[in-house]
C-alpha cells in the first residue's frame, strides 16, 4: 500500500507554487514549505518576481549575512521591490554601522532590569482583560482577550494616554491589513501609516517639552558615543518609527501567538493538563509555539550583489524571501518537525521566530514575558476548554500569520 501511494504522489505531482499573498498561503503554509525545502529551496516566484529560502541551513546564514541581505530597503514585497532605501529610517530598515548605532540606543530602554520591571504591569492588565470575560458562555480568545492586552501594555510604555489607546490599535490594524492578493498598501493602509507615525512624532515633541516616566522619555534622554559627525541621540521621526514599529510588530506577534496558543492546545490538551501541573514548563511551550506556529512567517530581503545556492543564480536587486516559519520546521533541524511538543525544550537549532543575528527582534524578552504570563493566566482561566473550530477565521496580513478569530467555550 505504502509504494502505490509513493507511486501515486509521483504520477500527479505539479509545480510547486509559493504565493504569500493567498488564502492557500493564510490557512497555513507547512505543505507549502515541505514541498518548497525538498523540491525548490531557492524558490522564483515569476508573477512577483521574488526569491525565497525555505531550508534552515540557508535562512539562518541570510540572516546573519547583512552586507549580501540588506534590510536597507524594507522588509516586505512592496518595499523592496522599488530598490530605493527606506524613506523613513527604522531600526529595521539599516544596515551597520547606522544599524548599530540605533540599536545601541533603543537597547538602552530595553535592559534586561527594565523588562523584569515591567511584569506587575504586564501581569495586571493581562488578568483586567482576561477577567472581562468571567461568567461569559463563550468568548473570542482574539477579539476579547489577546488582541488588546499586547497593544495596551506597548501603549502604557511608550505613554500614550489612555484615551488614545483604542484608536492607535485600530491605526495598527489597518497598516498591518491587506485583502487577498494585495500587495502594495492601499489608501486606508496609507493614512493609517501616516497618522500613527504622526501621532507618535507629535508625542515625543511632547515629551521633549516636558518628560515624564516612559519610554519615549527614555529614548530622547539615550545618548551613545558615535565615530563619524552624526547625531549621538535619536531624531523626533527616528523615536516615532520605533513607537510605531514596536506597537505594530511587537503587539501584533504576542496577539497572534496565545490566540494560536488556544487552537494548538485544543488539538494538544494532554499537553495543556501537562501545563496546568507544571507551571515551570510554561517558558518551554512559549518557544515551541513560537517554532511551529510563527506569527511573522517571513521577512523580505534585497540581494545586493549575485549568489549561486543549490545550482541556482540569484541575480542582485531581487527581492528574497527568508521564510521562518519553513525553516523552524525544517526536519534537517529539529526532530520531527510538525509535532508539536513542550517538551522539546528548544535546543536542536536556533528558533527563527525573531530573527536571528544582527536583526533579531529587540522586543523579544518582552513578548516572551508577555506570552508566559499569558498562558499561565489562561491555564487557571481554562483549565478545560473547547474551540469552536468551524468559526476560527484567519487574517490576512503584511508579515503577520495567525488567526483572527478563535471562539472557546470554558468547561472548567
Amino acid at each position: 500500500m505504502r509504494g502505490w501511494q509513493e507511486e501515486s504522489v509521483t504520477q500527479t505531482t505539479t509545480a510547486v507554487e509559493f504565493d504569500p499573498f493567498s488564502m492557500e498561503f493564510y490557512n497555513g503554509a507547512q505543505d507549502i514549505y515541505a514541498r518548497l525545502r525538498e523540491e525548490a529551496p531557492v524558490y522564483y516566484n515569476e508573477q512577483y518576481d521574488f526569491y525565497a529560502l525555505s531550508r534552515h541551513a540557508d535562512v539562518a546564514p541570510a540572516y546573519r549575512d547583512y552586507e549580501t541581505f540588506s534590510s536597507a530597503k524594507g522588509v516586505d514585497l512592496s518595499a523592496v521591490r522599488t530598490g530605493e532605501d527606506a524613506q523613513f529610517k527604522s531600526i529595521i530598515t539599516l544596515d551597520p554601522p547606522e544599524h548599530r548605532y540605533m540599536r545601541s540606543l533603543v537597547s538602552k530602554v530595553f535592559t534586561p532590569r527594565a523588562i523584569a520591571g515591567l511584569r506587575d504591569m504586564v501581569s495586571d492588565r493581562i488578568e483586567f482583560f482576561l477577567n472581562q470575560n468571567k461568567g461569559k458562555e463563550q468568548f473570542d480568545l482574539i477579539q476579547d482577550f489577546s488582541a488588546l492586552f499586547p497593544i495596551d501594555i506597548v501603549s502604557r510604555m511608550l505613554g500614550v494616554p489612555e484615551g488614545d489607546r483604542t484608536q492607535v490599535r485600530l491605526w495598527t490594524d489597518e497598516l498591518l491589513y491587506r485583502d487577498v492578493g494585495q500587495v502594495e498598501l492601499d489608501e486606508r493602509g496609507i493614512k493609517a501609516v501616516v497618522a500613527i507615525t504622526r501621532y507618535y512624532h507629535e508625542l515625543t515633541k511632547k515629551r521633549r517639552a516636558e518628560p515624564q516616566d516612559d519610554m519615549i522619555s527614555k529614548l530622547i534622554e539615550a545618548r551613545v558615543e558615535r565615530t563619524d559627525d552624526q547625531p549621538p541621540s535619536l531624531s523626533n521621526i527616528e523615536i516615532a518609527m520605533f513607537g510605531s514599529l514596536l506597537g505594530g510588530a511587537g503587539a501584533e506577534t504576542v496577539a497572534k501567538l496565545i490566540g494560536g496558543a488556544g487552537v494548538i492546545f485544543s488539538e494538544h490538551q494532554d499537553q495543556w493538563q501537562e501545563l496546568y501541573n507544571d507551571r515551570g514548563k510554561i517558558g518551554d511551550a512559549v518557544e515551541e509555539l513560537l517554532r511551529i506556529s510563527s506569527p511573522n512567517q517571513y521577512n523580505v530581503r534585497y540581494l545586493t550583489k549575485e549568489i549561486e545556492l543549490h545550482g541556482v543564480t540569484i541575480p542582485a536587486g531581487k527581492p528574497i524571501f527568508l521564510l521562518i516559519g519553513s525553516a523552524n520546521l525544517d526536519p534537517e533541524a529539529w526532530t520531527d518537525p510538525d509535532t508539536f511538543d513542550i517538551n522539546r525544550n528548544g535546543r536542536e537549532a536556533p528558533n527563527l521566530a525573531f530573527g536571528y543575528g544582527l536583526h533579531s527582534c529587540l522586543g523579544a524578552a518582552l513578548a516572551r514575558l508577555e506570552s508566559s504570563i499569558a498562558l499561565d493566566r489562561m491555564l487557571d482561566f481554562m483549565p478545560r476548554f473547547e474551540v469552536d473550530h468551524a468559526n476560527c477565521t484567519r487574517v490576512t496580513m503584511q508579515n503577520v500569520a495567525g488567526w483572527n478569530n478563535v471562539p472557546v467555550r470554558v468547561l472548567a
